[in-house]
């Protein structure tokens, strides 16, 4: 019996969200899926929060945030609502060291940000203070990137950007607030910035909210040369009503 059979038959392949047994490896399970808010149809051409309706004729939609602040990216895109098994998959990967779910994550991220990685972007995740990576032991937004990478062929910087000065936490911020909090809070690596310039960048992080943290890291990207810059995020905070 090969090692691998072996290994699924002591440890079968289990749900992500409920521990089911799947038929594959980072797999959700029936009914999970159905309650997992994934994204499909229309959506905000800026920041990937599904919309009512569709667009017409290849029309970019913009939602209300977007056009109410203004986005230094030029598209973006988004896995899931932060809701339901959304926010659970989110919290797993970022509290509970499932790194599991950024290996699910890959092929959900290059099928939402599928016309992005056309333009063969440098895929580059948003930083950490390394005091924060020190107590969570690793970036989970690196963990995406890396994921998508894999799963796209694209090249990926795990440190092109850093985050220098140590922030407050974004909870409980207006979203003025937050973009407050991160102003130029996140530069181009002094190393390996340069690895930057002239590149299509493709930034990614686990969550975007107000989008204070993709327009600071964006920001850097811009000041390090980037030719444009692109965002995905694996799950979108909606707005309630």
């Amino acid at each position: 019996m090969r090692l691998q059979t072996l290994l699924r038959a002591v440890f079968p392949p289990e749900c992500l969200c409920c521990g089911a047994r799947v038929d594959s490896d980072f797999a959700l399970c029936g009914s999970c899926w159905g309650q997992t808010p994934f994204i499909f149809g229309a959506a905000c051409d800026l920041c990937g929060v599904g919309l009512p309706g569709q667009s017409i004729g290849g029309e970019a939609l913009i939602c209300e945030d977007c056009h109410g602040v203004a986005r230094p990216w030029a598209r973006g895109r988004a896995v899931l609502h932060y809701a339901d098994n959304g926010r659970k998959l989110v919290l797993g990967l970022k509290h509970a060291d499932r790194a599991e779910v950024a290996r699910a994550a890959g092929p959900w991220l290059a099928r939402a940000g599928a016309d992005l990685l056309a333009d063969d972007p440098l895929i580059v995740p948003v930083p950490l203070h390394w005091r924060r990576l020190a107590m969570r032991r690793f970036n989970q937004a690196a963990l995406l990137a890396k994921a998508l990478a894999n799963v796209s062929g694209r090249d990926w910087l795990a440190d092109g950007l850093i985050r220098p000065h140590h922030t407050a936490t974004q909870d409980g911020r207006d979203r003025d607030g937050r973009f407050a909090n991160l102003d130029s809070a996140i530069r181009a690596h002094p190393r390996n910035g340069g690895q930057l310039s002239g590149r299509r960048v493709l930034l990614i992080d686990d969550v975007m909210t107000s989008g204070a943290t993709f327009s600071a890291a964006t920001q850097a990207c811009f000041s390090a040369g980037a030719a444009a810059v692109d965002v995905i995020a694996l799950a979108r905070v909606a707005r309630d009503g």
